[in-house]
This record gives structure tokens, sequence and C-alpha cells, in this order.
């Protein structure tokens, strides 16, 4: 990609120590952008000639440096031509990396294989299995659209560019089928080592710029009371499927994600400052605290599996199964209890916090803290007052109403609009009451 300017200029530079000699120094400019080289020479002030950027006089070492300093001028003509030829953005920096062999040439997928394989050795420690799963999940997505829009096994990270990224969302959604958010969560994941790329230089610009990072409000309908007592009360023929069906309810009623029930030792059950069981343990994505009192459906699940050998052997509470086998179990479970709703293990979380929680009168606050969350605001994405919750919070304000209306409420059957006649442009309309 051609420049809007290029320029070159040699000058003469004092080192920090002094001396009668001055440093040489090539200043290259690319669209008003410059950077300096050192050429590692050094000469005399009053034997320069600052107008044309060379030494001055015929004697043999002027001769001598005069040429190499063209030669350099030459390199970085060459560097331009490269980029020229490769397609790629022309800078400052990319010229001075090339002439002074600085650049490595760094790709794309090498950066990223980089980066997962750094993340996989702080795993446990800095971050979670699902984390690494959902950047190698990544990586093989950007793999395989740079084979599909380049043709290329790899990509120069100077390709990328804000068409890159819009082609790059655009195939997640058509040929990989992801659905808006989904997209939104792949390219989150490689904005990160995009700003890996900037951090160090090797990319000049940040090609998410002018790139919207938006995402749709979801809403995910929690299970309803008599949807959960359904799966309770069922007694599937498959063992695999009750055994699934334990651990999912066990997570409506303590709100802990997949990850946190795997995860849960027998020594974070705790009597908690009422002389109950209590679970004690940080979320394993944030680290943030819960503590979460026991109900008894969940009491009575832990002592269901208390000498489970998996339990037994890994100070573990419930033998969790991988969350792609739980979820695949959860949808034939949905099926056969004639539940309607997409069942992911992740439901459970909501439904925790709406259908067992607020919708029993428990605080938003106090809902907040078991689910280890650090601002209501996160606990809102969570929590949907149900239909019913809102029928019982207004059915005393209904019966106080009731005693000064007009005719009794359970008369009006309906509501219609009519309009009123009248001069005003602006159609009004008065309420009439149709009882029965």
């Amino acid at each position: 990609m051609l420049e809007k300017s290029f320029a070159l200029l040699y000058f003469l530079k004092q080192s920090k120590t002094g001396g009668s000699k001055k440093y040489i120094y090539l200043r290259i400019t690319v669209d008003g952008h410059p950077v300096e080289v050192s050429t590692k020479k050094q000469w005399w002030e009053n034997r320069w000639d600052q107008e044309n950027g060379r030494v001055s006089g015929t004697k043999p070492d002027a001769q001598e440096l005069n040429f190499f300093l063209g030669t350099l001028e030459n390199k970085v003509f060459q560097a331009r031509k490269k980029l020229i030829e490769d397609d790629e953005l022309i800078t400052a920096e990319a010229l001075r990396d090339l002439v002074t062999g600085k650049d490595a040439r760094k790709m794309i997928l090498e950066v990223f294989a980089d980066h997962n394989r750094q993340m996989e050795a702080l795993v446990g420690k800095d971050y979670a299995d699902g984390t690494l799963e959902r950047y190698i999940t990544s990586y093989e997505h950007t793999k395989a659209f740079i084979q599909w829009q380049y043709l290329a096994d790899d990509l120069y990270i100077r390709k990328l560019d804000h068409f890159f990224i819009e082609q790059y969302a655009f195939w997640l959604k058509t040929v990989r089928n992801c659905n808006h958010n989904t997209t939104m969560k792949y390219l989150s994941n490689f904005k990160k080592i995009v700003l890996i790329c900037v951090k160090n230089k090797w990319l000049p610009g940040d090609p998410f710029a002018n790139f919207k990072m938006t995402k749709k409000t979801v809403i995910r309908e929690p299970i309803s009371e008599w949807e959960l007592e359904a799966m309770i009360s069922k007694d599937f023929e498959n063992d695999r499927l009750n055994h699934v069906r334990d651990i999912f309810v066990f997570s409506c009623y303590t709100g802990l994600a997949y990850a946190d029930v795997k995860k849960l030792k027998r020594s974070e059950i705790e009597k908690g400052v009422d002389g109950e069981q209590w679970i004690f343990t940080p979320r394993q994505k944030t680290d943030a605290p819960c503590s979460i009192p026991l109900l008894p459906v969940a009491l009575q699940l832990l002592g269901k599996y208390a000498h489970h050998p998996k339990c037994v052997n890994q100070d573990r509470v419930l033998p969790v199964l991988t969350n792609q086998k739980m979820n695949a179990y959860l949808k034939e479970i949905a099926d056969l209890c004639g539940i309607k709703k997409v069942l992911t293990f992740h439901l459970a979380r909501h439904t925790f916090a709406t259908t067992i929680t607020l919708s029993n009168g428990v605080p938003i606050e106090t809902v907040s803290k078991m689910l280890g969350h650090s601002t209501i605001k996160q606990t809102q994405h969570y929590a949907k007052i149900l239909h019913i919750k809102i029928s019982a919070d207004m059915a005393s304000l209904r019966e106080k109403y009731a005693v000064i209306a007009p005719q009794p409420a359970k008369q009006y059957t309906e509501l219609q609009l009519e309009p009123v006649k009248q001069s005003s442009p602006l159609p009004k309309y008065n309420y009439v009451f149709v009882v029965s």
C-alpha cells in the first residue's frame, strides 16, 4: 500500500558522552511520521554537509563513509520496494526494521500460537481451562479464515487492516454460521492478539479502531418451577441422564456455573453463621468469593454422591462430566420432560437467580453476593422477573384499588379505545369499559 509522502535525511547527533565527533543518524519519514536509525558511524561537525546529508571533502575516509551512507539509503529504497511488492502497509517502522534486520516478519498465527502456549502454562493460575479452549477454537477459526480469504497458511501481521476484520466477521457469520454475539466473542479473542502486535510495534495501528464491537441483548428464559419439578420427579431409565439431571438441579439451587461445580471440593462445604451448611468457594472465572447457604434439595444431592468413587478419590462433591457431554444429555432430558426451552448447563445459573431466589422475595443484593458478582448490573443480566412474581407483587395493590373502583374490578373484561370527535387535528381516545 503506497504512502502519501516519503523522505530520508542524514543528520548528526551529539553522543551522551560528548567528544569531538557526533553520531550520524538516518531519519526515515513516512506520511509525516519519523523514526531515527543510528548508522553507528561518527564524524566531525565541521566536515559535515547538512544540506546534502553527506560528509564534506574528497579524502579517502570521506569517500568511504559517503559510499556507506549511499548504500544504506539504497537499502531503504529496496525495503520500500519489497513492501510494495508484498502489498504491505509502508510505514517508517516497517522500513527501519527491514533495513536493520530486526524485522522478524511476524506472522498472525505464529503470534496467536505463542499466546496460546503461554496461556496453557498459566491454566490454573491466571486462566481457566475453558478460557484456553475458547482461544484454541478462536485460533482454529482464524486459521481457517486466512485459508478461505487469502489462500494462505498464514499471513504477515502487517496485512492486518480494517478490511481483514470486516471479512473475518462476515466469514464467522456466514461460513461458520455463528450468531452475532458468538462472532463478537471470537473477534474479542482475536483483538487481544492484535493488541499484542500493536504494543510490540509489529503493527503500526489497531485495525479494530473503527470496528464496532457491539453485543445484542439476549433474553434467556430460565427454567420455571413446574419445569424444575418435572425434572426432579422424573426417573430416567438411563442412569447417565439421572446423573446429569442431578448436577444440573444442584446448580439450579446453588447458582454455581459449570466450572465452579466441577471444581467444588468437600472442604468448601462448611457451617455458616447460622449453623447451617454453606458453600464457600472462589469463582474460577473471576476469583471472586461466593458464599451460598445450601437449600435442602442441594444438600440431598450432596449426600447422594458422597461415596461416589470419583468424589472420594478427587476430593470433589459431585462427579461432573465434560460441559459438552452435559449439554448433550440436557437436550435429551428436556425432550423427555416436555420442556420446550433450549436446555444448557448455564441456564441453571439463570434459574437460581430468577426462579429460585428473586421470585421468592430474595433481595437482588443478596442474590448478587451469592452469584459472586461485583456489581448489581451483572446480576440484572441473569435475573429476569417472571410474570408470576409481577402478579404476586401487584395483588395487594389490586385489592387496595378495588375498594375505590366504581364497580367491582372483576366485571371489566375488555378495554376498548374509541376516538372522540373534536376539532383538534390530533385524535384523542376515551377509555370505554365493557361490563360483562
